[in-house]
């Protein structure tokens, strides 16, 4: 891949100042060689093929099914495993929905939103509004799923209780085309976990799904915002990370990518290992050192 020549693309504007200025100024080579465009690297990866299509969107229901069998025949030791892939399977998922990246129409994106976001009891059309503000600000304020990038580990993880909640409030008040959805959403959310109480004693495997799913929410400030931003700078390669290996990446459905999909959105997350491929020149000549995990 022939990497585009420094003096022949002009410098991106950086106006937002962060706490880890250091951290920018060790990567400025970035300054220097801005980000090839993505037809650089071949729109090849911009591809969804009906199957990936389907994998990605089914997934999550997969696990949902799983998780009914494992309670069914009194696996419980199970189940919290399977729920921990099935937060694995909506968070990718609808990272690719957001961004457009599995060529659904505009019905079956609402759609898609509303029940991948019932699997987890949360907001789909409240993800969409603060995640693309997340994209298009970050690091600067006003920006409600960035914000547990400036707190402390410890304050990240305090933050989990409240911080969907705070996600839903913020779209309900800036996303006025979505607030129908948006009601929808919290009031089927209540209603599953209401019937997980009502119904605690003939199903208890309802009861604790919705503990899990909640509980297990909580961490969503510290390990899909605060440490995949943790220490942040000024400019784009230093504002996210990201992890190289084999394990870490696959259990994850490649989520560990963080800092190429930051640089490339619509890229869908089954092309992102790719993505980091064809990239490694660019980051290698910008100073970037991804993580290595196993």
């Amino acid at each position: 891949m022939a990497l585009p020549k420094p003096d022949s693309i002009a410098r991106p504007r950086q106006t937002h100042s962060t706490p880890n200025d250091r951290r920018s100024s060790a990567r400025s080579a970035a300054d220097d060689i801005p980000p090839p465009r993505l037809r650089e690297l071949g729109t090849d990866l911009l591809t969804t093929t009906p199957r990936q299509r389907i994998i990605s969107l089914a997934r999550p229901f997969v696990g949902v099914a799983a998780y009914c069998a494992a309670v069914r025949y009194g696996f419980w030791w199970v189940t919290p495993v399977i729920v921990f892939l099935i937060f694995i399977a909506i968070v990718t998922v609808t990272h690719d929905i957001v961004h457009g990246a599995l060529g659904l129409s505009r019905r079956a994106t609402e759609w898609a939103l509303f029940l991948s976001g019932l699997v987890l009891l949360e907001s789909g059309h409240a993800y969409r509004a603060t995640h693309l503000q997340h994209h298009r600000i970050f690091p600067a304020s006003d920006d409600p799923e960035g914000d547990p990038a400036r707190l402390t580990w410890f304050r990240a993880l305090l933050d989990g209780p409240s911080f969907l909640p705070r996600l839903w409030s913020w779209a309900y008040r800036r996303s006025s085309r979505d607030r129908s959805w948006l009601l929808v959403e919290a009031a089927a959310a209540v209603l599953i976990a209401t019937c997980g109480i009502v119904f605690l004693q003939t199903l208890p495997g309802l009861a604790w799904y919705v503990t899990l799913v909640v509980v297990g929410s909580w961490v969503y400030p510290l390990l899909t915002v605060h440490l995949p931003h943790r220490h942040y700078g000024a400019t784009p390669l230093a504002q996210t990370h990201t992890l190289r290996g084999v394990i870490v990446p696959s259990l994850f459905l490649e989520l560990t990518y963080h800092l190429e999909h930051h640089l490339y959105p619509q890229v869908p997350s089954h092309h992102l290992a790719e993505l980091a491929r064809r990239l490694d020149p660019y980051l290698q000549a910008s100073g970037v050192q991804p993580i290595r995990v196993p």
